[in-house]
């Protein structure tokens, strides 16, 4: 018997945004392929209905997949959404969708299935000569008015500077002549506590993203990934699930996601998906939508299936007929 699970679409890349036919291909198909980040093991996730608990969708811009939505709600899929929306210079982030657009998305989104499918992520925050505290004070209380009754609640979290993005960050900032400021954990309990203000007068909660130091009486550990909120929303009478962590102080949990780091082509300089932005271009102009591996060839794919089909069929029986 195979178990089904949550399907997280995706932390590594903006599947709704970019890759919404290889994704229908993948359900028409009743499956997809997945290679582990780190350690390299492929697999083969099910995707059928009675595979998947919920899927958790992340994007910027879910314009070009609303009529996949529709689809997917007919087949009987359940799901939910991580929402970034922003509104940075474009400096920033890449080939996204206009903030009128994104607002009017989200919107549209909340009527056709309910405010509570709804995470809006404005996340992250990046201080800098460009976005300083006031910018965000101002930016954030304008998107918060815009989608007042329409979302319940705003995850965010301070830009992290991981190693890669450091190294973007240093990039950025010569070519731009811009200073990308890392603020003091007392700066940012001030900005946190002034946009949690902002928040709850417009009837939205604020979650922090892997940052308990933030967590007061107004602002909550964020799940992006949420058992709780899946319950709550498809399964009234429970279900089991457990907390996975990906990194300190996740409180997600356990999914799996069929994204593809160096695949995504917003382009936005502070992403941990993209070691090479260029690279994640390329991998989006010469990707295969009938492939059920993304970003490799239909040929490599099929040769990737049929291997673990057999190793899976020896183990387990899985897909004995």
């Amino acid at each position: 018997m195979i178990m089904p699970h949550i399907i997280s679409v995706s932390r590594r890349t903006d599947i709704p945004a970019f890759y919404g036919k290889w994704f229908m291909n993948r359900i028409k198909q009743g499956f997809s392929g997945y290679i582990h980040p780190f350690g390299g093991q492929r697999h083969i996730v099910p995707l059928k209905p009675e595979n998947v608990i919920c899927f958790v969708f992340w994007s910027k811009n879910y314009i070009p997949f609303l009529s996949s939505l529709q689809f997917l709600s007919k087949k009987g899929y359940k799901f939910y959404f991580n929402f970034t929306l922003t509104g940075l210079p474009g400096k920033f982030e890449g080939n996204l969708c206009s903030t009128r657009e994104a607002v009017a998305t989200m919107k549209t989104l909340s009527e056709h299935y309910s405010p509570l499918h709804i995470n809006w992520r404005y996340d992250p925050v990046i201080i800098s000569d460009i976005t300083p505290f006031d910018f965000h004070i101002l930016n954030f209380s304008k998107l918060a008015v815009s989608l007042k009754g329409f979302v319940r609640r705003c995850y965010f979290s301070f830009a992290v500077q991981y190693g890669k993005v450091k190294k973007n960050f240093e990039i950025f900032m010569k070519k731009n002549n811009i200073n990308i400021i890392d603020p003091g954990t007392e700066e940012r309990q001030n900005l946190a506590r002034r946009l949690s203000e902002i928040a709850l007068e417009n009837n939205i909660q604020m979650y922090t993203c892997c940052g308990d130091y933030l967590i007061d009486d107004r602002i909550k550990k964020a799940r992006c990934i949420d058992g709780e909120i899946i319950e709550q929303l498809f399964y009234p009478g429970g279900f089991q699930f457990k907390q996975k962590p990906t990194r300190k102080e996740c409180g997600c949990t356990e999914s799996r996601d069929i994204g593809v780091y160096d695949t995504c082509p917003h382009g936005c300089v502070y992403c941990y998906a993209n070691m090479n932005k260029e690279k994640a271009r390329m991998s989006y102009k010469s990707h295969d939508p009938d492939a059920a591996f993304l970003g490799y060839s239909r040929k490599q794919s099929d040769e990737w299936i049929e291997e673990i089909k057999q190793r899976e069929e020896a183990e387990h029986g899985l897909f004995s007929q």
